[in-house]
């Protein structure tokens, strides 16, 4: 399944890579957005992948393997993006990415249980081995109930969050729910029918939040952007792709902070949002927003 890259021109237009600059793409993925951005690098510039995980930091590395420009390919979370770059001897970055989104062959292919349309064990963890961190497995059958319920209505927004909740209790003191279509089908026969027949699966707001909780998704995103802006030279862009209100908020809020002190300035007014064009293309794209927002030259002592 080919990964289609979203907001590409956008991101191309608004991040204003140059040659002989130094561009870090933090979410790698299949390296869609990489790739472009380093073709404008020529040979005297540096673009650098992170991802945690290995077998997408492979994909995107082979990727952009044509590039005339120096490639360096790190593997880590983008929370610590600021120490993973003091150890590869990276000092400055002019320009920085941070895609939020999940590509389709890690959502449909990992193995890892981001889907609930493959049976699969309950994962979710960005990390190579279930060992080296969280898993939903861990959540959905040790947390207690009243901690399940706010992370299914704060980080998936599902209205049926005490049902659901009070469904995984029950089941679980059974036998564990051990895979992706265990708790799919779980979740589907106890919302209410019209939400279960709706256009979106009734999974996929229980799932988004495991995925979050798991990975600690939005404590990450803050730490990676303060990390990144701290790394980037005078006038150096910074550009995050969010897909839900949650990331959303967390980016304008921090966006807002920087331009209140002094330190940024907006260079997109508005979230910049997929044509309908791309959307046909492309329905992953849909909730797709794209914030920029460059360090001022001069800050004020």
């Amino acid at each position: 399944m080919s990964h289609i890259p979203v907001l590409l021109k956008e991101v191309v237009d608004k991040l204003r890579p140059k040659a002989g600059e130094t561009v870090l793409d933090a979410t790698a993925g299949r390296g869609g957005h990489a790739k472009v951005l380093g073709e404008q690098l020529g040979p005297s510039g540096h673009l650098i992948l992170l991802d945690a995980d290995q077998a997408s930091l492979s994909k995107a590395h082979q990727n952009v393997s044509s590039l005339a420009c120096r490639v360096t390919a790190i593997r880590g979370n983008f929370r610590r993006v600021n120490s993973l770059l003091d150890e590869t001897g990276v000092k400055q970055v002019n320009v920085a990415l941070f895609d939020l989104g999940f590509s389709s062959d890690q959502l449909t292919e990992s193995g890892r249980g981001f889907s609930f349309l493959t049976e699969e064990p309950l994962l979710m963890t960005l990390a190579d081995l279930p060992e080296e961190g969280l898993t939903a497995y861990e959540v959905v059958n040790e947390w207690c109930g009243d901690e399940l319920e706010r992370i299914f209505r704060d980080y998936g927004e599902e209205r049926h969050a005490k049902v659901i909740t009070q469904a995984i209790i029950i089941a679980r003191r059974e036998a564990p729910i051990a895979t992706t279509r265990q708790l799919a089908e779980l979740i589907r026969q106890v919302v209410p029918r019209g939400y279960a027949n709706a256009r979106l699966h009734p999974a996929t707001r229980t799932f988004q939040a495991l995925r979050i909780a798991v990975n600690s998704e939005l404590e990450a995103l803050a730490e990676g952007m303060t990390g990144i802006w701290a790394k980037l030279v005078p006038g150096g862009r910074l550009g995050v792709i969010s897909f839900h209100s949650l990331e959303a908020k967390i980016v304008k809020t921090y966006f807002k902070s920087l331009v209140a002190s002094d330190e940024g300035e907006l260079l997109t007014k508005h979230a910049l949002k997929p044509e309908y064009a791309e959307v046909k293309q492309n329905p992953r794209a849909r909730s797709a927003q794209l914030r920029v927002i460059a360090k001022k030259l001069i800050l004020k002592l």
